[in-house]
């Protein structure tokens, strides 16, 4: 038998180290969010903004302490951004009967218009992205992110 005929060993993978995949999982979403921020500012928006409209699309009327829990953020931060979305004609804020602290918050027709184009933008960008996965490796990912998500979930439940 010569040097040639020796089988060699196949090296063992390294073992996967959940301290470099949360890494990778960072830097991705860093990469993404970049990606998603220059497409929406060239609607005019940031991120925040876009946040805000796209949540009332799904529950127009709702009010700022309702949207700051959704986006979870301060009531404080919360105002500050639709002061500046009602200045800029795309947020309303109505008077709720009843309750003269409260105000519903509600998209005007340009708001409306500019929260649907972002959501065009963010589904192109999935389709670009993601969509280009597999549907096995697709399903594989969405059952592992539910999974580290619950994960996450159980130490907000074991502190409180």
């Amino acid at each position: 038998m010569n040097a040639l005929s020796v089988p060699r060993p196949i090296p063992a993978p390294d073992p996967i180290e959940p301290d470099r995949v949360w890494f990778r999982f960072m830097r991705l979403h860093q990469r993404m969010l970049g990606q998603m921020t220059a497409r929406i500012r060239e609607l005019g928006l940031s991120i925040p903004q876009f946040d805000l409209l796209s949540t009332l699309t799904e529950r127009e009327g709702i009010s700022q302490s309702e949207l700051a829990e959704r986006l979870y953020v301060t009531k404080g931060n919360v105002s500050g951004l639709v002061d500046r979305l009602v200045q800029a004609g795309l947020v309303e804020r109505r008077a709720i009967v009843g309750d003269r602290r409260s105000y519903a918050m509600h998209l005007t027709p340009e708001g409306r218009r500019l929260a649907e184009a972002g959501m065009a933008t963010q589904r192109d960008y999935v389709a670009q992205t993601l969509g280009k996965l597999p549907t096995e490796d697709l399903a594989e990912l969405d059952r592992l992110v539910l999974a580290w998500r619950e994960r996450a979930r159980a130490l907000d439940t074991d502190q409180g």
